[in-house]
């Protein structure tokens, strides 16, 4: 071995988690520096399937229909956080405390340049020439996001990814949904016969201390199953209790990988944001980020995938393939 590349490769892992530490506190606010690495080989190629971007509120001014309100967690934020998890490939996910106002993602992605796509909130205000820009800039989908705002009426969520699938059909574009599993259930016809991928957040919201037969996660691994959805078996914190290391959500994990590991999409959800209803915060409240060790929660990931070819095709060959890396 040479002592130079050892010794070189000590300094700059102390540098990353320097660099790491001393950004996140600015991006969380007060939070405990980590000891926690990640500790399996990462593959070149990983990307961070879903986190967001919260810029300066003056240049980047929130929506005024947003139920809470981030801190500041900027480019070089998520930068320093990335390269401490050897992360290399990005997709940025506009937050719906923009609305539809997509200029702190699209700026995101001008940034970190073509290692980078995004994912855009849309309106029937949104043109096709807004669309066509968003697409040159990176974009390779939108999201609908049902659980943040409460909407969970059969018709209305039906109406809304029908016309979703209209606006994606002819542009190589993917749907992300953030929804629970009723409403898995309710769209599981109109999923198999959309003809653009969807893509389903955070486990489709499935709660871990019901397990795999809770109801609406069949139909979710059939969907997972047949190739017409993908999953992210993201933000681990959002669907257990069970902190830090979340060990109720391995059997969901595992039954979503079996069921087909080429469906399966990985993301920190990065910077953690609270979009929780808090008893007397408002929405014009500032709302501190949830504390999370993102490499103990990268760590995690060999326990739902031991096998290193299954976690590179997890990390990287099933995002290349979506997002067009």
């Amino acid at each position: 071995m040479n002592p130079k590349v050892t010794r070189r490769a000590a300094i700059l892992g102390a540098m990353a988690t320097s660099v790491f530490t001393r950004h996140a506190q600015s991006a969380y606010g007060s939070v405990s520096p980590s000891s926690t690495t990640v500790n399996f080989k990462v593959p070149a190629g990983t990307c961070d399937c879903h986190f967001h971007i919260f810029g300066d509120p003056r240049r980047f001014p929130f929506w005024d229909g947003r139920t809470y309100t981030p801190g500041m967690a900027s480019v070089s934020d998520s930068i320093a956080v990335h390269r401490a998890l050897h992360i290399d490939r990005l997709v940025v996910v506009n937050s719906l405390v923009y609305g539809t106002n997509n200029s702190c993602m699209l700026d995101a992605l001008r940034h970190f340049g073509r290692r980078a796509r995004g994912i855009a909130l849309i309106d029937d205000a949104t043109t096709d020439a807004d669309l066509d820009g968003f697409a040159g800039a990176g974009v390779r989908g939108f999201r609908l996001n049902f659980v943040s705002l409460g909407i969970s009426d059969a018709a209305t969520v039906r109406q809304r990814f029908l016309t979703a699938v209209t606006r994606a059909v002819n542009r190589n574009w993917h749907i992300q949904i953030y929804s629970n599993l009723r409403e898995v259930e309710l769209l599981a016809s109109d999923v198999m016969s959309a003809p653009v991928p969807v893509v389903f957040d955070h486990f489709a919201d499935a709660k871990a201390s019901l397990g795999v037969g809770q109801p609406g996660f069949g139909v979710l691994l059939d969907l997972v199953r047949s190739g017409k959805a993908y999953v992210k078996v993201s933000a681990a914190y959002r669907i257990s209790e069970r902190s830090p290391d979340y060990p109720d959500v391995a059997p969901l994990a595992q039954a979503l990988i079996s069921a087909n590991p080429a469906r399966v999409l990985w993301g920190t959800d990065w910077p953690h944001p609270d979009s929780s209803r808090v008893s007397g915060r408002s929405a014009t409240d500032l709302a501190p980020f949830l504390q999370i060790d993102d490499a103990l929660l990268m760590n995690q990931l060999p326990a739902w995938a031991p096998d290193e070819k299954l976690r590179r095709r997890i990390l990287v060959e099933n995002p290349a393939r979506l997002y067009g890396f």
